[in-house]
């Protein structure tokens, strides 16, 4: 398991369902309001975390594993990715690895493990429906109606705008999308201290009141890291265009002046020039010469 390392942030939805002292109550509030069965009392809900799953030194998953039953692997976005069926996928191997003692995965009978499941907890700006299903198959290059291989991914827009059921059937949920929703209204008003006022606002309306009483200046420093992060994002995903622009430039000037040698070496063979003399002329070697002329 990943030792404590202070210097990786989490987001405040990460925080509040895997860091704080609230965490393994709200998780069981999670998985209840996902599941029609309601998980027993007595059921040890057991976190769980792989090594270096971070990015930016920024945590933004939660998983967890109800006694032997179900595993749940959770994340959360301010970004819409279609790639978090992929994701999954790795950290799926990643965790099993540490649930699975390698003398079992041997073993002639078989080796029973909880129950996957994967859920990613959008609150971003960009319009998303109110819930969709991610298939690492939709990726695949070839399609297949029945793949050897599938991973599904249940993404729920948390936005309070989205109207999804997930914010009436658990409460956590639902407070830090309205704490989230009254940021973004300060931020928008250009205020000097949105968090600060944000945290003031949501303590005086019962939102988060006590998690923000405990914790108010550390939420502060996870928000700036949480949208430091959304911000590198964007600038790579800007960066990785403008790369990709430049690259389709280059690759068009590239053919550009491949059709222009072709005109040129096809002109200059009905001039009667020889194989040799246009492979000295163009720098070209002679095989390549006598592919453009079907020599």
């Amino acid at each position: 398991m990943e030792k404590e390392n202070r210097e990786v942030k989490s987001s405040v939805l990460v925080d509040l369902m895997y860091e704080d002292e609230s965490a393994e109550e709200n998780e069981r509030s999670f998985y209840n309001a996902l599941h029609e069965e309601q998980l027993p009392n007595n059921i040890e809900i057991k976190k769980l975390r792989v090594e270096n799953v971070v990015y930016m030194n920024f945590k933004n998953d939660f998983s967890f594993k109800t006694g032997d039953q179900v595993l749940v692997l959770g994340e959360h976005q301010s970004t819409l990715n279609n790639n978090m069926p992929l994701r999954e996928l790795m950290y799926i191997g990643r965790v099993l690895e540490q649930l699975i003692p390698i003398k079992d995965r041997y073993k002639k009978g078989q080796v029973n493990f909880p129950t996957p499941e994967f859920y990613t907890l959008y609150n971003g700006k960009d319009f998303m429906e109110k819930e969709k299903i991610l298939k690492l198959s939709d990726a695949f290059e070839t399609k297949s109606n029945d793949p050897m291989l599938e991973l599904k991914v249940r993404v729920i827009n948390i936005n309070p705008e989205a109207g999804h059921e997930l914010l009436e059937r658990c409460s956590i949920i639902r407070e830090y999308s309205e704490f989230i929703e009254i940021i973004r209204k300060y931020q928008k008003k250009k205020d000097v201290e949105p968090y600060k006022h944000a945290i003031e606002e949501c303590i005086e309306k019962g939102i988060l009141a006590d998690y923000l009483k405990r914790k108010g200046s550390e939420v502060v420093n996870m928000l700036t890291a949480e949208y430091d992060y959304e911000t590198d994002i964007e600038v790579q995903r800007g960066e990785a265009y403008d790369e990709g622009r430049e690259e389709g430039k280059l690759e068009g000037k590239l053919e550009g002046k491949l059709e222009e040698r072709k005109n040129l070496t096809k002109k200059l063979y009905e001039e009667k020039f020889t194989v040799a003399e246009i492979s000295k002329l163009l720098k070209m070697k002679e095989d390549e010469v006598k592919e453009i002329i079907n020599y």
